[in-house]
């Protein structure tokens, strides 16, 4: 019953920031874009006295973001996906890159205009399974297998346009497993047999985005999460970064890195030993991208 409460009571105290005094100013300012890309990459080898394998890939990641600002309050949205494929020689095709990630965030300024009172809604998966390569019979990982909801309240501190701090310490997290075979197994931290791990704890999210120099984007994003009760001392980290240089309107270079590590995912090395680690994820690409941005729309009630 004590869990249960802990984990709504971001949701209670969300309601209650509807009773902020409104700024007279009505109107309505939204910002949107989209930004999507795709790269390609091939290799093929014929007699080739080095040696090597053919390889055939391609990467792909779509970023909406819709932001509203009225008044005292803000309303940030994004969706980040992406997927990727990969086929070696006579190998079966593989995931090579799968993600789903979306952030809503509220604000409502207080005492100094870089300060809001913020909620924090986020939601992470994934598209397809995952599996244990190079053997493709052993499932481990699925659609919301894992999957993260998570609902924080707190201070968003803005001191740029292009750099956000959140420190959320009434933080309510759940952890989907409901594939029934890794739910058995105990996979992503959850009781054997169960498919949802409840938590609550303290979070800190830190955005950067900004362009560096002209044709030359950097994105960072950090979450740390504490959960109070079980062993708060474990901070899951989870931290990516995606370098874009932009050759022109529609050819571009990304170098994207992630690092994540949680104290309830056990992985086993290749000398069997099962423990938690540090994952590390590198993508690279060359390929085609279009980006929308800026668009603005001021919207004014009946």
């Amino acid at each position: 019953m004590r869990k249960t409460f802990l984990l709504l009571l971001p949701l209670i105290l969300l309601g209650s920031l509807g009773g902020f005094s409104q700024t007279v100013d009505t109107t309505s300012l939204w910002t949107k874009g989209a930004k999507a890309s795709f790269a390609f990459n091939q290799v093929s080898l014929t007699n080739w006295a080095a040696g090597g394998e053919n390889s055939l890939g391609g990467n792909s990641f779509l970023n909406l973001y819709a932001n509203l600002k009225k008044g005292k309050s803000t309303w940030d949205n994004s969706l980040d996906l992406a997927y990727g494929l990969v086929k070696l020689g006579d190998a079966k095709i593989r995931k090579s890159d799968d993600k789903i990630d979306f952030l809503s965030k509220y604000g409502h300024n207080i005492i100094h205009k870089n300060l809001f009172l913020s909620a924090n809604l986020s939601f992470k998966s994934q598209f397809t399974e995952g599996y244990n390569y190079p053997n493709d019979s052993v499932m481990i990982s699925n659609f919301m297998a894992p999957g993260y909801l998570m609902l924080g309240l707190g201070l968003d501190y803005k001191p740029y346009p292009f750099l956000s701090i959140s420190f959320l310490p009434l933080t309510g997290r759940l952890t989907f497993v409901t594939d029934q075979t890794l739910s058995d197994a105990g996979a992503y931290g959850v009781d054997p047999g169960k498919q949802v791990r409840p938590e609550f704890g303290a979070a800190f999210k830190a955005v950067f985005e900004k362009d560096l120099v002209e044709n030359v984007n950097l994105k960072s994003k950090l979450e740390l999460f504490s959960n109070y009760l079980n062993r708060p001392q474990n901070i899951d980290i989870n931290w990516e970064a995606m370098l874009m240089l932009k050759v022109n309107k529609f050819l571009s270079t990304f170098i994207g890195l992630q690092t994540v590590y949680d104290h309830d995912i056990m992985i086993t090395d290749k000398d069997g030993k099962t423990g938690p680690r540090t994952q590390f994820k590198q993508t690279f690409g060359v390929g085609l991208t279009y980006s929308v941005s800026g668009i603005h729309a001021k919207v004014k009630p009946m």
